[in-house]
């Protein structure tokens, strides 16, 4: 619960402290006096975006602090999720600074304004009548049947599963239109494909090729060459091997003279048997080599297709068009498999979708157990809020579309006269009407949930007289459950709380405040006097208002 709230710099307000209990508490005002300024710093407290013009002194920044008692409200694992430091005296503050810059904090850990509405939410339920126009809206109405037939987890797992389920979709769908421009193209790929198949690419085939080529093109002239060789190593007279068998036999006869020499036989003799060797290789050359006009047909054949793919594909050589062929294989494979991945995507879409089914199936049915109850306790409490003839005609219908909460499509009607028709509630109550029902379905909400604090603002506006009072019986009925505040302008209303605070203004050196003050017993004698009869009390008015506050 609230327990206090400080405001300073804001709007009207120059510095305010204020304490609160638990119960039903009263705040009342003259109209344009601050309350409305009063739920302003309240919002930013519970993440709503700040304004400059917010700053009552613009060079000096504006600061707002709330403590609430969270002991009883199992916060924990939400202080968990939101990464922040759980204490049952929580304080928030919001900071404005003149440089426009806002700041949020919570138990003194900067936090940021999506992490602060989600606690927010959890805090205080601001009632306005924005609010009471959303009772209008099927969101807010299953809420109200989902918290009666207690849902809460059977839908976090519905729309966990939801997820899923659309994401399935969307991948069946992305396969359908993939496939349909891979049927374009796997003409062109397979056909791509199969050319660089065929021409069974190897790494660094090309270059060998190239060698071979350069071989088989110039027979000739490497025939000619390899006889020259061979005439210089062989010739009888004036041929290597034999001018180096002479030498090695110079060499030998100096051996015997001295050993010094020996080592220019030895190398002499190395010589000779390398150039043997040598004449011995120029000799099988010769005889291997042979022009092969097939064979350079061939080898030239198949470089030119290299050349004529690498231009094609943009290669620069045959290790990238393998590459290229790999790709185009994937391409090529996964066209020609779409068909099976798209069956086996629709299986689990088909599998999912009866997981989803069985899910809402049961939230169905657990909203159409607690309807009747629902529906009998609203038209109960508004007979007593002087609508005896209103009526609710409420059904959930299991339809065939997967919704955000569920399969059901919610008829939720009124009817407020006896033998009237039924109809949409923003067609068949008017605005005091729908506070009234407003008021009952939050009543009819604190018996089923932990409600968190909640505000009322001129909630009971168009209403007057025993309406009224009943409608702060409820209030006070509900304040034993969680705390509530009610903004009034009703006297019998304001008479029922425990705790009554006034809104005012007041000029302080020539510049207008806002304040906020408890009134005690004899002032709020005073408050509900003037409530009742105006500024010019009577004795009777005072007399009135000590009768309601008795």
């Amino acid at each position: 619960m609230l327990t206090q709230l400080s405001i300073k710099n804001y709007a009207l307000i120059d510095k305010l402290h204020v304490d609160f209990n638990d119960g039903f508490s009263i705040i009342t005002g003259e109209t344009g006096a601050g309350k409305s300024i009063l739920l302003g710093g309240l919002s930013l407290i519970l993440g709503k975006r700040a304004d400059l013009s917010s700053l009552k002194d613009a060079s000096q920044k504006c600061v707002i602090e709330a403590v609430f008692n969270i002991s009883n409200y199992k916060l924990k694992s939400l202080f968990k999720a939101e990464d922040f430091d759980y204490e049952e005296q929580t304080i928030i503050r919001r900071e404005i600074l003149p440089s426009g810059k806002s700041r949020a904090f919570v138990n003194d850990s900067p936090v940021n304004l999506s992490s602060l509405q989600v606690l927010g939410a959890r805090l205080i339920d601001v009632h306005s009548q924005h609010q009471t126009l959303q009772l209008t809206s099927n969101d807010f109405q299953f809420q109200v049947i989902d918290a009666l037939a207690n849902n809460d987890n059977a839908l976090l797992n519905y729309k966990t599963e939801l997820k899923v389920y659309k994401t399935l979709q969307k991948e069946l769908e992305e396969l359908k239109v993939f496939q349909a421009e891979a049927i374009k193209e796997h003409d062109y790929n397979t056909f791509l494909l199969n050319e660089l198949v065929e021409a069974k690419l190897v790494v660094d085939e090309e270059q060998s090729l190239e060698e071979e080529y350069e071989t088989l093109n110039n027979i000739e002239g490497i025939k000619e060459k390899l006889a020259e060789a061979d005439h210089l190593l062989s010739e009888e007279e004036v041929g290597i091997v034999a001018a180096l068998t002479s030498l090695k036999n110079v060499f030998q006869k100096l051996a015997t003279y001295s050993s010094k020499y020996e080592e220019l036989y030895n190398r002499a003799t190395s010589s000779l048997i390398e150039m043997d060797d040598l004449y011995s290789e120029v000799n099988d050359h010769q005889e291997n080599i042979d022009a092969d006009p097939d064979r350079l047909e061939v080898v030239d054949a198949k470089l030119k297709m290299l050349h004529s793919l690498k231009q094609k594909h943009v290669a620069s050589n045959v290790a990238e068009l393998i590459e290229i062929k790999n790709q185009l294989e994937e391409k090529v494979s996964v066209t020609e498999n779409l068909d099976a991945n798209i069956l086996k995507k629709s299986e689990e879409i088909t599998t999912q979708e009866s997981q989803l089914n069985t899910i809402a199936k049961g939230i169905h049915d657990k909203r159409l157990k607690v309807i009747p109850e629902l529906k009998k306790q609203l038209e109960t409490i508004l007979a007593d809020l002087g609508m005896p003839n209103a009526q609710f005609k409420i059904e959930a219908q299991f339809g065939k579309t997967f919704f955000a909460n569920g399969k059901d499509e919610l008829s939720f009607l009124f009817s407020a006269n006896k033998g009237g028709s039924f109809n949409e509630l923003k067609k068949a109550a008017s605005g005091g009407e729908l506070s009234r029902i407003m008021l009952a379905i939050k009543s009819v909400l604190a018996k089923y949930i932990q409600l968190p604090t909640i505000m009322f603002d001129e909630i009971d506006t168009g209403v007057s007289g025993e309406i009224s009072n009943k409608m702060g019986d409820i209030m006070l009925q509900m304040s034993k459950r969680m705390q509530v505040f009610s903004i009034t302008h009703l006297p019998q209303v304001a008479a029922k709380g425990h705790s009554h605070f006034k809104v005012y203004k007041e000029d302080v050196d020539d510049v207008t405040q806002t304040n906020l003050v408890k009134l005690n017993h004899d002032e709020r004698i005073v408050e509900i006097a003037q409530m009742l009869g105006g500024t010019e009390m009577s004795s009777s008015a005072i007399a009135h208002a000590k009768e309601l506050l008795n």
